[in-house]
């Protein structure tokens, strides 16, 4: 029988590129997105034409809106059945050093990037009876610099969440992370962006997307794995090389 996942923000970018490696794989998918509803729809035309024994599907929802977080795994699970793998990827970067942070700047932050994934575990584990949640992360989770003061706090409060979870619904879930590096350049920037990023890291290069899904698939294949993180970032949360 083919697994489902449903990949929050799986409409573009790090999403996009798990949704395209699990269909792939025999996955069958299911894309969450908000605004992005002309790329979600391509990825599914494009997903349903390569595979055609599989299933695929799309549904919006406001990680903003409390209403549209409690509702999301139940629409998921009436579209598609069950759900296999709940990835945790749907997030907003902003920078904004703490004296700057208004309150609803912080709040998106906090909804979208933490929120939405603490009661889509909650609801996930309580409408089914067994599953696997992958949480993106991001390497600067274990630094403090203030420049991206609410989002590198809401990414340590997902780690934390991890942890916790992993600990009250094992066994019969498992719970772990992923925390990227320099992965993809923002829209508005080249590879060069990540070609300076990386030069203060250990290993010096980007990683691009594949250690993530590599990552993604020791994840799902390790069925004693869980409450972990998995760091693709090149060895950038060790520390600035010395060289």
């Amino acid at each position: 029988m083919r697994r489902t996942a449903l990949i929050t923000g799986g409409a573009k970018r790090l999403g996009q590129h798990m949704a395209k490696h699990l269909a792939a794989n025999g996955w069958n998918i299911v894309i969450h997105y908000n605004r992005s509803v002309l790329s979600a729809a391509r990825l599914k035309k494009e997903l349903d034409q390569q595979y055609p024994e599989g299933e695929f599907a799309v549904i919006k929802a406001d990680l903003n809106e409390m209403d549209q977080i409690d509702e999301l795994i139940h629409k998921t699970i009436n579209i598609a059945g069950k759900i296999d793998l709940l990835i945790n990827n749907a997030s907003v970067f902003d920078p904004s050093f703490i004296a700057d942070t208004t309150n609803d700047f912080y709040e998106r932050q906090m909804t979208v990037n933490f929120k939405a994934p603490f009661f889509l575990t909650k609801h996930y584990s309580l409408l089914q009876n067994k599953g696997l949640i992958v949480n993106l992360t991001d390497t600067r989770i274990t630094r403090n610099e203030p420049n991206f003061a609410a989002y590198t706090l809401s990414k340590k409060m997902l780690w934390e969440l991890t942890k916790m979870s992993a600990i009250e619904l094992g066994p019969n879930f498992r719970v772990n992370a992923i925390a990227p590096g320099a992965t993809l350049p923002p829209e508005n920037e080249t590879d060069d962006y990540l070609e300076a990023l990386a030069k203060k890291t250990p290993m010096q290069v980007p990683s691009g997307v594949t250690p993530i899904l590599n990552s993604l698939d020791y994840i799902i294949s390790n069925q004693h794995l869980t409450g972990q993180i998995l760091f693709c970032d090149g060895g950038e949360n060790l520390g600035k090389p010395t060289h």
